[in-house]
């Protein structure tokens, strides 16, 4: 199927009610196996998850995960929390004797917190993670950790058609033989919303969001074709709440209508889905 072998699993939402959009809460543990399943016959071959996104490791971990490469992440290290026990909490939910990627989820924490690379070091070593990394919200986050030598061998990064903030951050890292993830294609489900029923907070895109809708039938095709055509992404992950979605969403590929291209920059207001006015 074309573009699927570049996708990757999210599964935040099979931890918690995940996403603006999202009406029907966490996703069933039936219905994860399902989907899991789903992935498996279209070859998906990365699951991302994180100790954060509520009980998702233990709900993967009741599944056979052996035939994916499973990426989480770390909190920054506490006395209650250091990040050698809670690699070892992920390992034992998931039911794995090692990662594939191990990414700091809070990635600045480790200007505070130097000890916390050399240990990510250390456990490559040991062979219980084979890439670490950085989970970033913002390009200032990867130039600061770049400058202080903290060199990733996999980044995460939102990315999306109204989003291009890290495009030439990471068209060096391709270059630095790092491994490049995405998320956020569908930014947390609000290319979907109908304009209306967002607030006045939205209005700087409502027009967009109109344009879009109306005139693609596959919105969710489009969006992920346009990501999975940048020849410097490796993996997009996508996060879905049940089968039909997963389904549609790979499905709908090889007919996906190509977006026009956007003239209007988009504020961080609207990109960083952690200020959004709740």
């Amino acid at each position: 199927m074309k573009g699927s072998e570049k996708l990757g699993l999210g599964t935040v939402q099979f931890g918690l009610p995940y996403g603006i959009s999202n009406k029907n809460g966490q996703t069933s543990t039936t219905e994860v196996a399902k989907i899991l399943a789903t992935a498996k016959s279209y070859e998906i071959e990365v699951l991302d998850s994180a100790s954060a996104y509520g009980n998702s490791e233990e709900v993967l971990g009741k599944e056979d995960l052996s035939s994916f490469k499973v990426i989480s992440k770390f909190m920054p290290e506490s006395n209650t929390k250091p990040i050698f026990k809670q690699l070892k909490k992920s390992l034992e939910s998931l039911g794995l004797n090692f990662l594939y990627g191990y990414l700091a989820h809070r990635p600045m924490s480790l200007l505070e917190q130097p000890g916390q690379w050399d240990q990510l070091i250390q456990f490559k070593e040991e062979r219980k993670i084979k890439k670490i990394g950085f989970s970033l919200n913002e390009p200032e986050e990867l130039h600061t950790l770049l400058n202080k030598g903290y060199i990733p061998e996999i980044v995460q990064v939102p990315f999306n058609y109204f989003d291009n903030r890290f495009e030439d951050s990471l068209i060096l890292l391709k270059k630095m033989n790092c491994e490049i993830h995405t998320r956020s294609t569908f930014l947390q489900g609000l290319f979907f919303i109908e304009p209306d029923r967002l607030s006045s907070y939205f209005n700087e895109i409502k027009s967009n969001l109109r344009e879009l809708q109306s005139s693609h039938e596959n919105l969710s095709a489009s969006l992920l074709n346009f990501v999975l055509n940048k020849d410097f992404i490796d993996k997009v992950i996508v996060g879905v709440e049940n089968t039909n979605q997963l389904r549609e969403n790979i499905e709908g590929l090889n007919n996906a209508k190509d977006l026009p291209p956007i003239t209007d920059k988009v504020s961080n207001n609207i990109l960083n889905p952690s200020l959004w006015k709740k």
